[in-house]
């Protein structure tokens, strides 16, 4: 919550004037019930029509100033609230950029955009209207309970126990309310999951036929969120009626009181009016108070929400702020020592005492069964997960302690799942490197085999639709390749990125990536051709290391590489 509304000393003139202006206006509405009292008690009763209009100006007057302070406090406001909302989502995305892949898991992708929109929006609407009204209902509240007592003491005695008994009712409906509209936004989450995986899995569905089962799940999570808000609403709308009812209560002893002390000569017939209209204000008042704090009741539930989300991986950048950078090349260049690695607390080992070294330009094989660890061994590579005991090296500095930028600025990854983004080949291409050149890219396409069909579609200026949905599977793969091969890494992590090219062009692409120099490749496959010519071969099997040599080597002393290989290749009689 302070993360938030720390924001806001950016905005202090605005945050200071808005409330400052809404005083005012309180003021001049302060005055009004006098006005109308002097008119009652001196104007009428002499039929002095001059004095009439004098003061019925002055009642114009206090509007028109009234209706200019509350513009102009509102201006600051919006100035304010959208300014901080503005500020608010863009630290939140720069946050969530930063965030390691284990927090990302942990948030999951559909709570992060609810918190980026909703609880934002929300955020926002809460500092609008505080600024606005959170200082002066107050003010007119008890503003008019004070010039209540200077009318007339014993009349004013009725504020002095309304406005207490008011303010016990919105207290506690506010504190029994915030957790309800929290968890109302958590069930927000779980409609917005379920939107993300209709609108991304659609060909899925339908392919499957599944759009009835989607369409009942989806009204199952909507619904719960609809008995949920319906039911945080309808507890926060007794603020209302009962609200109603100690106001009007106080208004019918009021009247009664009023009545007999203009009897009895006490006070005027106008101060009588005066005092009633100011108890009316305070109706008023609270009327807007008690949308105020619905209203701020969602937005502190959205700000913790969105805390929450700005105190990930604080423990991590805690950490980063004593790193050093990357040194340079040591005899084992990469080097896992006794590794293994856990997803979360509780969980079952991913990784479990991998330990291997590789020298500088080499190429190292990963193979293994479906859930064997392989993605999960070389993201420890860049520090995408960081190993619950033992070390990962890079070039002899630990990966949990060093510069992760400068790691990974040296470091190429084509992904196990190809993603491309909305632009044009070039700008995809240029997310591996911003100065690359069309030539640099064209030789990459080039070595990627991606050169021609992205020359059929225009070359460099190649259109890319959303998520690449106007190139093939195998197509995609390419080009993230050539993307990783444009940043000139020192090292090429390629997951399981062949799967759909065929076994011709894989080839091409292994031949290519072969002729690079003091680049060390790490190949991530279920296919036994692809890994059999690397210098170094990890066979992973349950997240063990079931063997690590040469081909030739595992096929002596490895029964898993053994049963992997002959069952793709014809064993030789």
């Amino acid at each position: 919550m302070k993360k938030v509304l720390s924001l806001l000393k950016n905005y202090k003139k605005e945050a200071f004037l808005a409330p400052f202006f809404k005083f005012v206006e309180a003021v001049f509405e302060l005055f009004v019930p006098l006005v109308m009292a002097d008119i009652i008690d001196v104007g009428i009763p002499a039929s002095d029509t001059s004095y009439i209009v004098k003061k019925g100006l002055v009642l114009v007057l206090l509007a028109a100033a009234g209706l200019s302070v509350s513009i102009t406090a509102q201006f600051f406001a919006a100035k304010a609230a959208v300014g901080v909302s503005g500020s608010l989502r863009k630290k939140l995305f720069d946050h969530i950029m930063g965030l390691e892949a284990r927090e990302v898991d942990k948030a999951g992708t559909s709570t992060l955009i609810t918190r980026m929109t909703s609880d934002v929006n929300q955020v926002q609407t809460g500092i609008n209207m505080s600024l606005r009204l959170l200082l002066r209902s107050p003010i007119i509240v008890f503003g008019a309970m004070i010039m209540a007592i200077t009318i007339d003491v014993p009349s004013a005695l009725i504020f002095c126990i309304a406005v207490p008994v008011l303010a016990v009712i919105v207290i506690g409906i506010t504190r029994f309310s915030i957790p309800m509209f929290a968890g109302v936004q958590k069930l927000l989450d779980k409609v917005m999951l379920s939107s993300r995986e209709n609108l991304t899995g659609v060909r899925v569905i339908r392919a499957f036929n599944l759009q009835d089962d989607e369409k009942n799940s989806f009204y199952e999570k909507n619904n719960a969120l609809k008995a949920k808000q319906i039911s945080a609403s309808d507890f926060t709308a007794l603020t209302n009626p009962i609200t109603f009812i100690v106001v009007n209560t106080a208004v019918m002893f009021l009247i009664y009181k009023g009545a007999v002390r203009v009897n009895i000569g006490a006070i005027t017939q106008g101060q009588a009016v005066a005092i009633l209209n100011y108890m009316s204000q305070i109706l008023v008042e609270l009327l807007k108070l008690t949308n105020l704090i619905v209203t701020i009741t969602k937005s502190i539930a959205s700000a913790g929400r969105v805390s929450d989300v700005l105190d990930l991986g604080e423990e991590t950048s805690e950490s980063d702020e004593t790193v050093v950078s990357v040194a340079g090349d040591t005899d084992s260049f990469i080097r896992f020592d006794h590794v293994s690695l856990k997803y979360s607390a509780g969980s079952d080992e991913a990784l479990s005492d991998i330990s291997f070294s590789v020298s500088k330009g080499m190429t190292v094989g990963v193979i293994g069964g479906t859930g064997s660890g392989k993605s999960s061994l070389v993201n420890l590579i860049p520090g995408m997960y960081e190993a619950t005991s033992g070390t990962v090296t890079v070039a002899g500095e630990d990966v949990k302690t060093c510069d992760r930028i400068k790691l990974r600025d040296r470091i190429g990854v084509v992904p196990q799942k190809a993603v491309l983004f909305k632009g044009t080949v070039r700008s995809n291409m240029q997310i591996g490197r911003e100065d690359a050149t069309d030539e640099e890219i064209i030789e990459c396409l080039k070595k990627a085999q991606a050169y021609d069909f992205v020359t059929e579609k225009g070359g460099p200026d190649a259109e890319v639709l959303q998520n690449g949905k106007n190139f093939s599977g195998g197509q995609k793969q390419r080009l993230t390749i050539a993307r990783a091969l444009v940043r000139k890494p020192e090292i090429l992590i390629l997951d399981d990125s062949t799967s759909a090219l065929d076994f011709l062009t894989e080839k091409h692409i292994r031949e290519e990536i072969a002729k690079l120099r003091d680049m060390t490749v790490f190949i991530v496959s279920q296919r036994a051709s692809s890994v059999m010519n690397a210098d170094m071969i990890i066979v992973l099997d349950d997240g063990k290391a079931a063997g690590i040599g040469t081909h030739e080597e595992l096929l002596k002393t490895c029964n898993v590489y053994e049963e992997i290989y002959y069952s793709q290749f014809e064993r030789k009689q």
